[in-house]
């Protein structure tokens, strides 16, 4: 074995019973993904020689979800909700023999970041060899956490409980951020000594800092951040979350090229890629799955999900992009426009209240208000294809499967149910009727039996 390897353990059979949800509390999304791939995603990052997830009983959708991820992690189960050292210990069978460096941490803290990970790995590498290391975050009020306390010289005595604290006990301020390491040679070893002597007759993984500390071994500590340590038992947690994830997105966003009248008012997705030269007005949504190119605008009050958008294009405001939707280049979807699972080619108008589902429109088509494609009949969906450099009047309706040549006009208010040939004219209306002085007419007969009245 390797000693420079990385097993890592990732707990994650907490009920989240605070939750009131029937979805399990790590498949809960932040930025349009569930926190337990987040955390894996990082996980993934560390480029682990083993992984292990630990759930508990009756978990079978997350244990699903979990073994569909790119680490493949291996399932462990905690047959009893004992604490978190008796949730390692669950995972030990799993994960075999290891005498590399074990990483433990939660599936429910979607913050914590790789290069994080790697400086609580990295700090049992020190000169002293410590045989824990511990992330750790300074909250302003430390008071609902258990805190290290150190001897005068520094070295890590234990964790305290707050409901333990005693005047005659100083703790660090130095709160344990749901992360730790330890060298296999010795982890294994002390975990198998973490007795239950508490309040909650429960195996904790903070009772090793007092265990190590008893036989002579140090333990490291290595300062995060409050955000990465915050941890989701709530709704309240989860959106606390979700705003943070919000601004980290963000802020890379603007670093990367892109302009936000009001970055507060954007929310992207965890899979959002942005080019460069993007200007985006407020109120716009991105779901998962979006792909925007250099140069594009999207105005305000828009919804983009599962859409590739290519450079020089114009959105909104007020548009939709459902999953499929792709755009080319110098496309523009303008104002209550919808477009789902429908090619726009190059130069492609539809400015305003039309629906474009299941199609293909090619390039310098302009699409006029109130066009429809009508893909769906109660039973099966259908394709329309639009040829180049169509001109569609307002208001027309497109059955389909229906297909328009190249060049070809569609007169407005027209229902076409039948190909259209290249460079024709399609109009379905009926002839236009006029009757001399009707209007007069009327008027003069309602305004005798308005004055009758």
């Amino acid at each position: 074995m390797n000693r420079d390897q990385i097993c890592v353990i990732v707990l994650a059979a907490g009920m989240g019973t605070r939750m009131k949800s029937d979805l399990p509390k790590v498949l809960h999304r932040v930025a349009g993904r569930a926190m337990l791939d987040l955390v894996l995603d990082e996980v993934k990052r560390l480029k682990p020689a083993r992984c292990a997830v630990v759930l508990g009983p009756d978990m079978d959708e997350v244990a699903q979800h979990a073994t569909a991820h790119a680490v493949q992690p291996k399932i462990a189960i905690q047959k009893e909700r004992l604490g978190t050292a008796h949730a390692v210990r669950a995972a030990e069978k799993a994960i075999g023999k290891f005498d590399g460096t074990v990483l433990i941490l939660y599936g429910d803290t979607p913050l914590v970041k790789a290069e994080t990970l790697k400086r609580v790995v990295a700090a049992l590498k020190k000169k002293s060899k410590p045989a824990l290391s511990w992330l750790t975050f300074a909250p302003e009020d430390p008071g609902a956490y258990g805190q290290f306390v150190l001897r005068a010289d520094g070295t890590v005595e234990r964790i305290v409980e707050a409901k333990d604290l005693t005047p005659d006990i100083d703790p660090s301020g130095q709160c344990w951020g749901g992360v730790m390491a330890g060298d296999g040679k010795s982890f294994w070893q002390l975990l198998a000594k973490v007795g239950r002597n508490n309040k909650q007759r429960e195996y904790y993984l903070t009772e090793l800092v007092a265990l190590a500390y008893a036989r002579g071994l140090d333990s490291a500590l290595v300062e995060g951040s409050v955000e990465e340590a915050q941890g989701v038992n709530s709704r309240f947690d989860l959106a606390v979350v979700e705003q943070e994830m919000q601004h980290r997105l963000r802020m890379a966003a603007l670093a990367g090229g892109v302009t936000m009248i009001d970055p507060t008012t954007v929310f992207l997705s965890w899979d959002t890629k942005l080019g460069r030269d993007i200007h985006i007005e407020p109120n716009v949504f991105f779901g998962a799955g979006v792909t925007v190119a250099d140069h594009v605008t999207i105005k305000a009050n828009s919804h983009i999900d599962g859409a590739d958008i290519g450079p020089g294009c114009i959105i909104g405001p007020f548009a939709r992009l459902r999953p499929g939707a792709k755009l080319v280049r110098d496309v523009h979807v303008g104002n209550f426009v919808e477009v789902k699972n429908a090619v726009l080619e190059t130069g492609v108008k539809a400015n305003h209240l039309t629906y474009l589902g299941d199609a293909r429109v090619g390039s310098g088509t302009n699409v006029g208000a109130g066009t429809i494609t009508c893909n769906y009949d109660g039973y099966g969906k259908y394709h329309t294809e639009i040829g180049a450099n169509v001109f569609i009047g307002s208001d027309v309706a497109l059955v389909a499967p229906v297909k328009v040549g190249d060049g070809a006009v569609i007169g407005a208010g027209s229902v076409v149910t039948k190909d259209v040939a290249a460079d024709a004219l399609a109009v379905t209306r009926a002839e236009q009727k006029e009757i001399k002085g009707w209007a007069k007419r009327r008027r003069d007969s309602q305004a005798a039996k308005k004055k009758k009245k």
